[in-house]
């Protein structure tokens, strides 16, 4: 019985060591290191683009809709940059009539879709 203990035991804990590695993994998708090296390697077309309608986050009648968190100018910087090196998602941003020059922040979501966000 103590080892159907123990196995069961060191199972469990294994389970929760791979459940927390992935989890920590998605917790930076949206830093800036990681939404630029994710929209350097972007190859989908399931990406939406919206308006920023107010930094801070509020969501009311008088404010309009939720946004993203804003970004240092550096950040935006790189974001920029990434699409730049990402030939076709320039291509189909440009498309879609997307300036890239435009562009002030990008979340990508837990299905791996991505949000640009625009001024």
């Amino acid at each position: 019985m103590n080892r159907v203990v123990t196995i069961t035991l060191a199972a469990a804990l294994s389970s929760l060591a791979f459940a927390g590695t992935s989890r920590a993994e998605s917790l930076g998708m949206n830093t800036a290191q990681g939404i630029e090296q994710t929209l350097r390697t972007f190859q989908g077309n399931d990406f939406n683009v919206e308006q920023v309608h107010n930094w801070r986050n509020l969501d009311d009648e008088t404010t309009g809709p939720r946004s993203a968190p804003e970004r240092s100018g550096q950040a935006i910087r790189g974001i920029q940059a990434s699409i730049d090196a990402n030939r076709s998602l320039a291509r189909r941003l440009n498309h879609e009539g997307v300036d890239v020059r435009n562009i002030v922040n990008a979340e990508q979501a837990a299905d791996g879709s991505l949000t640009f966000y625009v001024r």
